[in-house]
């Protein structure tokens, strides 16, 4: 079998591969301290054939396994690929960042955006968000659909950001309007980072945890002016795209 794993800020994701490349295997798990003996762990009675890591603790799988290591940004564009060949544009909102990534017609990529300098543009203030206001992620991802404000957000910095949710909850404003502006906060910084490519994009696919949030998922679309599809098991796609980056390596030997 052929592994991926991705470690990330939030969770680490693992992905096992057949030869045919179907995902016979996977498994999701906060990231907390060794988590590359916790993956160890969960592979020791597995075949495994391949192992390429990714994320941002990639580099202590390698050490640990002595293993491959790829780019978060290649994981995912394999993974586009792998779920949605005629893609040509990935979307990513993960727990630490956010990326946009223009795809070429192999998996691919051509260029690429990120953001990583603060969570206000991130699926960690989303979080951070339905937390203050006693809100699962769940219903928080949907109750923004029944707004009948569009409030804002302005800050860039999710401390002060923060900020202007309490007051906004100070100020009695509903939670399907504050819900409202959370979303469109990080909307609009993931419209922004995609404009330079979105022109000539055909299919945009969004993936990460942010890709859950159907109410996210609407404002993206809607503020592109383009079809915005969630990808499949889009929490995966870093560990999918690592397998078969490990997949390609061993069939090359």
């Amino acid at each position: 079998m052929y592994w991926g794993v991705d470690i990330g800020s939030t969770y680490t994701k693992i992905c096992g591969l057949d030869e045919q490349k179907n995902i016979i295997d996977t498994k999701t798990i906060p990231t907390i301290v060794n988590q590359d003996e916790i993956v160890q762990e969960y592979l020791k009675d597995k075949s495994v054939e391949m192992l390429v890591s990714t994320g941002y603790g990639r580099h202590m799988v390698q050490e640990l396994f002595n293993c491959p290591v790829i780019s978060e940004i290649k994981a995912h564009a394999k993974a586009a690929h792998y779920f949605q060949n005629d893609a040509d544009m990935v979307i990513d909102l993960g727990g630490q960042d956010s990326k946009v990534i223009k795809l070429d017609l192999t998996g691919g990529f051509i260029d690429f955006k990120m953001n990583d300098k603060c969570a206000a543009g991130t699926g960690k203030f989303l979080e951070i968000a339905s937390n203050r206001m006693g809100l699962e992620l769940e219903e928080f991802s949907k109750i923004g659909f029944k707004a009948t404000k569009e409030l804002t957000i302005s800050s860039m910095c999710a401390v002060f950001a923060e900020s202007e949710v309490i007051s906004l909850i100070a100020k009695k404003e509903s939670a399907s309007n504050i819900c409202y502006a959370v979303h469109e906060s990080i909307a609009s910084r993931l419209a922004s980072m995609a404009r330079k490519f979105a022109i000539k994009s055909n299919k945009i696919i969004f993936s990460g945890g942010g890709a859950l949030n159907p109410f996210l998922l609407h404002l993206v679309a809607l503020k592109l002016d383009k079809e915005v599809i969630a990808s499949k098991h889009p929490q995966l796609a870093g560990a999918v795209g690592a397998a078969l980056a490990g997949h390609e390596v061993s069939t090359e030997l």
